[in-house]
């Protein structure tokens, strides 16, 4: 597949204070399956901060674009989280309509409200997906996030992952990322 993405200038925020991570290939494609997938392959930089790293007011913007197909009716679930599978943010279960190689962007922000161990720390998460579908360029858009105050430790490390989840397995169900990057804007 050709390496699509979205952007739009009205959305995008600056100045950043420094890239954190970005990625140098496509991911791997999420495609006639129904297991959950990571969409972040590999690049330069990380994704991950140890422990007792974070501050209060630590703010952090991921962008992501790629191409999908899908299945009229078919669903499609994107999980904002930690490698140890805390989820910070989540679409829920998206009902998708017929695309052919459409692009998608995920637009993410995370800000640390209070540091700590689980109970006490806490992050507030805020996202958007959207992709076009074929019917008249339409654009779908959907939300993705939380305010997480009763899993979320920072005494540990925490490594970003974002994935994605198809309801149904068909070869007309495949989603990849061709662009994704990870800034701390604040902090």
């Amino acid at each position: 597949m050709a390496a699509i993405f979205i952007d739009k200038p009205s959305q995008v925020s600056s100045p950043f204070s420094s890239g954190l991570f970005s990625q140098t290939g496509a991911s791997t494609p999420i495609v006639n399956t129904t297991t959950e997938g990571s969409l972040i392959d590999g690049g330069v930089g990380t994704l991950s901060v140890p422990a007792n790293t974070f501050k209060v007011g630590d703010t952090f913007w991921a962008y992501m674009g790629g191409v999908l197909s899908s299945v009229n009716g078919d669903t499609l679930q994107i999980r904002i989280k930690t490698a140890t599978g805390l989820v910070l943010g989540d679409t829920g279960l998206i009902t998708m309509r017929n695309a052919t190689n459409k692009p998608f962007i995920l637009d993410i922000k995370f800000s640390v409200w209070t540091i700590g161990g689980a109970g006490t720390a806490s992050i507030l998460t805020g996202g958007l997906f959207e992709y076009s579908e074929d019917a008249s360029e339409k654009f779908n858009a959907f939300t993705a996030g939380s305010l997480n105050n009763t899993t979320f430790d920072t005494t540990i490390a925490n490594t970003l992952d974002i994935t994605a989840q198809w309801g149904s397995a068909s070869p007309l169900n495949s989603i990849v990322t061709s662009i994704f990057f990870l800034n701390q804007v604040y902090g």
